[in-house]
C-alpha cells in the first residue's frame, strides 16, 4: 500500500514537472526594465540644475530687451535691411521666450517679471536677481536719434547685446545639464553669431 502511494506521488510530480517544462519551452519570462539611478522610475524626465534655471531666467529678460529694441527699430530705422533684421529678431525670439517660460513652469520655477525690456536690464547688462548676464555692455537706445544715426546705433547696440547672449549660452553648455536648455542655447549661439556677422556687414553700408 505504501509503495502504491509513493508511486502515485512520483507520477504526479513527473506530470507537474512535464507541464512546467512544456510551459517554459513555449514562453520566456518577461524581463523587467532596469531600475533607474537612485531608485527613480524609468520614466523620470531629464534632470535640470541651477545653471539651467539661471540661463532661462536671464535669457527671458535678455530676449525681452532685444524685442523692445527691435520694435523701436521697425518704427524708426530708415534702412530696409535694418527693418527686416529687426522683424526677424522679434519673430525669432518671441517663441523662444514662450519655450523658456514653459520649461520654468514645468520645473515649478517662476518666470522673471518683464516690463517691456526697459526696466529689467541695467545699462551694464546686469539682470536683476540672477547675476549671470553682467558686463555685456548693453547701451540704451536713444529714442530721439533718427535717420542713419539711429540705424547705426541700433546695429552697434544689438551686436553687443547678441554677443552677451552668445556668452551666456556658452556658459549654459558648459554648466547646465538639461538637454532642452542645451539645445536652446546652441540654437541661440548659431542664430545670433550669424546675425552679428550680418550686422557688422550692414554697418559698412548704412
Amino acid at each position: 500500500m505504501r509503495i502504491h502511494r509513493v508511486a502515485g506521488v512520483l507520477t504526479a510530480a513527473a506530470v507537474a514537472g512535464g507541464l512546467l517544462a512544456g510551459c517554459g519551452g513555449k514562453t520566456s519570462p518577461a524581463t523587467a526594465p532596469p531600475p533607474a539611478a537612485n531608485g527613480a522610475p524609468a520614466t523620470t524626465q531629464p534632470s535640470h540644475n541651477q545653471a539651467d534655471v539661471v540661463f532661462l531666467q536671464n535669457m527671458i529678460l535678455h530676449h525681452t530687451r532685444a524685442i523692445t529694441m527691435s520694435q523701436l527699430a521697425r518704427n524708426q530705422a530708415t534702412s530696409p535691411q535694418v527693418k527686416d533684421l529687426a522683424a526677424r529678431i522679434e519673430s525669432e525670439q518671441s517663441p523662444q521666450i514662450q519655450q523658456m517660460s514653459a520649461l520654468l513652469t514645468e520645473w515649478g520655477v517662476p518666470s522673471p517679471t518683464t516690463t517691456g525690456g526697459t526696466g529689467t536690464v541695467s545699462g551694464t547688462g546686469t539682470v536683476s536677481g540672477t547675476g549671470a548676464v553682467s558686463g555685456t555692455g548693453h547701451g540704451q537706445m536713444p529714442g530721439m536719434v533718427n535717420g542713419t544715426g539711429f540705424d547705426r546705433m541700433f546695429l552697434q547696440t544689438m551686436i553687443v547685446h547678441h554677443q552677451g547672449a552668445v556668452d551666456v549660452s556658452q556658459t549654459e553648455l558648459a554648466q547646465g545639464s538639461n538637454p532642452a536648455t542645451h539645445n536652446l542655447a546652441q540654437q541661440i549661439i548659431s542664430a545670433q553669431q550669424a546675425e552679428i556677422s550680418e550686422m557688422q556687414a550692414l554697418l559698412q553700408v548704412v
